[in-house]
């Protein structure tokens, strides 16, 4: 649990701490009905009701109050989850309007609703020319006040278990305390990865963008362990041949460290048998 310098505030913690996470799941899929399977298998397993009841774990984990839920699932693909949240509890005598059974709030807590919400959207998508299915989904965690989104960082990076995870990790603003001193941030940090799990650090291959003036710190992160039938959609290991078998391999590879490094990668590179010590001395 992140602890929070006890400050002596004037008014409101004003500053924004907001946790954005892009995570990639990737697969192989060689015919066009077993492409649509794996899209119809994405939209299921990750439908908005699913991705709700996680955000709303979420929101306790960080001990958010929940204002406000929209979701929706898409047609032909994709959901989105917002949850608009607050610090404190709602008041009682908060007015409620309830339109297309949502709940919005008329209370002085309106202000911070763009500050304070919890969101995810997801992109399944198929690319018909190599086989190469991937899934993205993009969340953000923003909150105001002395409540930090790093507290749900483990538990969002495990019920999203993924190849890919891209995180940034940025406070925005200023609050002041009782002598008038600006203050950018409260709370010691040098990188997203001093919040994550042993296990975590233990299984992704990670990297870090860092810009401690500017308070935005950068995690990347790749899974370790490549097995092959983790990557298959609707296909046995065993009927590959050895040709096919290397290509979708180097297919796969290509794919997870484009996405990684966020640059394309020749073949040439990739099946170079120093392509990983030598892709990570690329300057980032």
């Amino acid at each position: 649990m992140i602890k929070l310098q006890k400050l002596k505030l004037y008014g409101f913690n004003n500053l924004t701490k907001s946790l954005s996470f892009c995570i990639y799941d990737i697969c192989y899929a060689n015919t066009d009905d077993s492409r649509n399977s794996y899209i119809s298998y994405i939209d299921e397993q990750y439908n908005s009701i699913r991705l709700t009841n996680i955000l709303k774990k979420t929101c306790s984990i960080i001990g958010a109050n929940i204002l406000n839920i929209f979701h929706q699932d898409y047609e032909p693909q994709g959901a989105s989850v917002t949850i608009s949240v607050s610090e404190e509890p709602m008041r009682k005598n908060t007015k409620k309007i309830n339109i297309l059974n949502n709940t919005f709030t008329s209370s002085s807590v309106i202000a911070h609703l763009d500050k304070s919400h919890i969101c995810v959207h997801t992109y399944p998508e198929s690319h018909p020319q190599n086989g190469i299915c991937t899934f993205r989904a993009d969340i953000e965690v923003s909150t105001c006040g002395v409540i930090s989104p790093l507290n749900a960082l483990n538990y969002l990076i495990h019920q999203l278990e993924s190849d890919i995870v891209t995180i940034e990790y940025r406070i925005r603003g200023f609050t002041r305390d009782i002598n008038g001193k600006k203050h950018f941030i409260d709370h010691k940090i040098s990188s997203i990865q001093n919040f994550m799990s042993h296990h975590i650090k233990s299984t992704y291959e990670m990297f870090d963008v860092n810009m401690y003036q500017e308070n935005i710190f950068h995690t990347r992160m790749l899974l370790k362990d490549f097995n092959l039938k983790n990557y298959l959609f609707n296909i046995h290991l065993e009927d590959l041949e050895k040709e096919k078998y290397s290509h979708v391999v180097n297919l796969l590879l290509r794919e997870m460290r484009e996405i990684y490094y966020g640059r394309n990668i020749s073949k040439s590179d990739l099946i170079h048998k120093n392509t990983i010590k030598n892709l990570s001395k690329i300057n980032c």
